[in-house]
């Protein structure tokens, strides 16, 4: 429970504050398609990976070194089972998509939104609510309508990126679990150190070193490590700890609706109309989860507890109940 009063206890978010920041990072990690397509074929996968979180990691670890005075063993080796997920899952990714069609790739990696419960599910022994299984039916539909242009195909590099599209959706999990334990902040910190190390160690192993040629190209690098991974990254485990990982797989899922967005306006890309269809069901999806009368189902195996909108809200009033009764007790 240290990291949600380290964070978000301390900032006193409440589950749509965390939402609202869940849903900044996921426009921040939409950008990334942007600027992956600015001149970075020179770089291999887990060169990449190195590169732009060993960056990251230098920023974040810069602007709160007063902090890292706070890490412990539990924190690093949490932080760095986080950073491996995250290896995997851009590694995996990255090589996908040079055998796969964009669209095939955007979809399936998508598919966290329904690994995700089922992950959940399985931990906690308890199957998601109605109003929940609704909104991830609705959003799988929206990403399909956004992403897929034409037939999907399963060829290796499609497995690749839905065998990344797991590994993301346990990361998402992870995450959940351990930034209730520990100081969320620093578990982002210890995450981002970690994805560059074992990406630089996969890159010497699998690849060799390279680096950006040209000012774009260090501009997109610099973009990646800035914007989508010190913020995102290192913010995300603070979000996460006081929503559930069902309901922020949902928001995650605005990162598709955020590329094509910022495709159509900085790149002139035009949607096809079923796209504009699939941004409002994703859109929809959210709200459904928003408004899902969810219970702490995700939290119990860590003791934590962690309240969707409607459940969040039926708390005040048990407390608002709980303290009439008590003073009346007392009159």
């Amino acid at each position: 429970m240290q990291g949600m009063q380290a964070e978000a206890g301390k900032a006193g978010w409440s589950q749509r504050q965390a939402d609202l920041m869940i849903a900044l990072i996921a426009v921040a990690w939409g950008s990334s398609y942007l600027m992956m397509q600015v001149g970075l074929s020179a770089i291999p996968p887990f060169g990449m990976v190195a590169l732009r979180f060993g960056i990251a990691f230098v920023a974040v670890a810069l602007i709160f070194r007063r902090r890292l005075a706070g890490l412990t063993r539990d924190i690093v080796w949490r932080g760095a089972v986080l950073g491996f997920l995250l290896c995997v899952f851009f590694g995996l990714l990255m090589y996908g998509l040079k055998t796969t069609p964009a669209s095939t790739a955007g979809f399936l990696t998508s598919a966290k939104v329904v690994i995700v419960p089922v992950i959940v599910s399985v931990w906690t022994r308890r199957a998601p609510s109605r109003a929940t299984l609704l909104g991830i039916v609705v959003c799988t539909v929206g990403l399909a309508l956004l992403t897929l242009n034409g037939p999907m195909s399963m060829g290796a590099g499609a497995a690749l990126c839905l065998a990344g599209s797991a590994v993301y959706a346990l990361q998402i999990v992870m995450t959940d679990r351990f930034s209730r334990r520990e100081d969320a902040l620093l578990l982002g910190i210890c995450q981002l150190g970690f994805a560059a190390v074992f990406g630089a160690a996969f890159n010497l192993a699998f690849e060799g070193p390279a680096l950006p040629q040209t000012p774009a190209e260090w501009g997109a690098v610099l973009g990646l490590a800035l914007v989508c991974s010190a913020f995102g990254f290192a913010m995300q485990p603070v979000a996460q700890s006081r929503t559930t990982a069902t309901h922020a797989s949902l928001l995650f899922s605005l990162e598709s609706v955020s590329s094509a967005v910022l495709s159509f306006v900085f790149l002139g890309e035009v949607m096809a109309p079923q796209c504009y269809l699939g941004c409002l069901l994703v859109l929809a999806s959210v709200l459904l989860a928003s408004l899902a009368d969810g219970k702490p189902v995700e939290a119990k195996a860590t003791g934590a507890t962690a309240y969707s909108a409607g459940s969040h809200m039926g708390l005040g009033h048990s407390l608002a109940a709980t303290r009439a009764r008590a003073k009346r007790m007392l009159d």
